[in-house]
């Protein structure tokens, strides 16, 4: 024994130092190791670094999730109108268990198994190859067209609801251009700010639907309860608007590289906004069943009506008011889902590296969150109106691509850590996505005809489609012409 009372091994000076010194080294690797795990590659980790302090948790996850699939039960409105309320509750009970849940279970397993910013562009890209992957970001942000200039325009119908001086002629373009700015510089804060903020405004949207909820078995019906003659009926056409309601949960993908310990939120994330979106659905509808109001007197807007009938102008305007803060929640978020994409194509040579800046302090994608909002800015204006098939056709097709790589990544990475893993092997891979591909394809046979303008739908869809394969083609010919005149120029060199 030492001095100390410690055990006395023979070995020599030399070859103790050395024993620390490997020891120390093992040490420091494996802190590093520790603190290393779950970061995405360096090319990747450019796009949208966040310091650590600005990384979104799980609540603020599942209200921004929330305002990117739902925003608020705004839009059940002509699901009653056409099927009635006990058909309006049956789908929006059985429309999540085709859709959402699928996709929900998908998104997991890939946000999970791949959290790199870019999300569903990263996981389609590396299963089917970069032509598809380029395909994903394209179609989303031709999509976002479509899609941001709607809530604009739904947050200056809704301020008018009880303000409506203030969005009167000319004022109300001006508004709907001061909430772009608004959810702009929302955005630059960052994705802390972005949940913490989405965290509050759910709070605020959702108090008057819990009055509503409260107060509607208290209230006396307006007339005998009977049967309801629907002057819409139109039960498939329903089901294809429950669906719209219940699309964008793959949104959130994007953001990976922000987001606390990914592997293990983004499942709890997932099914948490599941659950949210169909409560805030399924209890308000069937507190208004209560009151009597005619199935067919709901037209946009028609939560407020509902309010008034239950709890008089003061619920009225509170309903007004939330859709109000619905629109800012789902515009910012989805401001945030899509300014992601232009970074992580830029990573692959698709647009200039100008996208890859982020800011110092909070970890934003400044330059692709500004470029963005002014091209949303410049579209809404054109006032377009939500169009079924557009979503259906665009948003649809992106899904099934991500379902394409779930697929893909099983059998081309078997091997690649799944911290969530839909069971049933590469089978149950495969049959998650039928029900969604059934629902997008009823969608399309059902609504074939529609039109934007005097244009159909599916004409505008398909020249959409179609753009982006010669968009991709475009950017592998001028890759090309750009790598040849830089090897000229090095083969000229003395």
């Amino acid at each position: 024994m030492g001095q100390n009372g410690t055990a006395f091994f023979p070995f020599s000076e030399c070859a103790t130092t050395c024993l620390l010194a490997r020891s120390k080294l093992l040490w420091f690797t494996l802190r590093s190791v520790q603190s290393n795990l779950g970061r995405t590659p360096k090319s990747l980790a450019k796009v949208g670094k966040a310091p650590r302090a600005s990384k979104m948790t799980l609540l603020p996850m599942i209200a921004a999730t929330y305002f990117m699939v739902a925003g608020g039960p705004y839009g059940l409105e002509e699901i009653v109108q056409k099927t009635g309320y006990r058909a309006t509750l049956l789908i929006l009970l059985l429309t999540p268990l085709l859709w959402s849940l699928p996709t929900a279970m998908m998104v997991s397993e890939l946000a999970t198994a791949i959290p790199e910013e870019g999300g569903f562009y990263i996981w389609v890209r590396r299963g089917m190859g970069r032509c598809l992957g380029y395909q994903e970001a394209w179609l989303t942000l031709a999509g976002s067209v479509f899609e941001m200039a709607l809530y604009p325009n739904l947050f200056v119908a809704y301020l008018g609801r009880f303000a409506p001086s203030v969005v009167a002629g000319h004022r109300g373009l001006i508004v709907g251009f001061a909430m772009i700015a608004l959810c702009t510089t929302w955005n630059i804060l960052g994705t802390r700010a972005m949940g913490e903020g989405s965290v509050a405004l759910n709070v605020a949207l959702l108090l008057p639907f819990v009055a509503l909820v409260v107060l509607a078995p208290f209230h006396h019906p307006l007339g005998p309860t009977r049967a309801v003659f629907l002057h819409h009926a139109d039960l498939l056409g329903g089901i294809l608007i429950a669906m719209w309601n219940y699309m964008g949960w793959d949104n959130l993908s994007t953001i990976a590289g922000e987001v606390e310990s990914p592997q293990r939120t983004y499942t709890r994330a997932m099914f948490g906004a599941v659950a949210l979106v169909m409560v805030s659905y399924l209890l308000p509808v069937a507190a208004v069943s209560r009151t009597g109001l005619d199935p067919n007197a709901w037209t946009e807007g028609g939560w407020v009506d509902a309010g008034r009938i239950v709890g008089g102008e003061a619920l009225g305007v509170a309903i007004a008011v939330a859709g109000v803060l619905g629109a800012v929640g789902s515009f910012g978020a989805l401001m945030m889902s899509f300014t992601r994409l232009p970074g992580a194509m830029a990573e692959d040579g698709y647009l200039p590296k100008l996208f890859v800046r982020t800011s110092r302090r909070t970890g934003a994608p400044w330059v692709a969150i500004v470029v963005c909002a002014v091209f949303w800015a410049v579209c809404y204006p054109l006032g377009f109106e939500r169009s079924l098939i557009l979503d259906v056709l665009l948003t649809g097709l992106s899904v099934l691509l991500e379902f394409g790589a779930l697929v893909a990544l099983r059998i081309r990475e078997p091997n690649l850590l799944r911290p969530y893993r839909i069971p049933g092997g590469i089978a149950g891979a495969v049959l998650i996505g039928v029900p969604p591909l059934g629902m997008i394809l009823a969608a399309l046979l059902r609504n074939h005809s529609e039109v934007v303008g005097e244009t159909n739908e599916l004409a505008i869809g398909a020249t959409v489609i179609a753009a982006g394969f010669l968009l991709y083609l475009a950017s592998q010919w001028l890759a090309r012409s750009a790598a040849l005149k830089t090897a000229e120029s090095e083969r000229a060199k003395p």
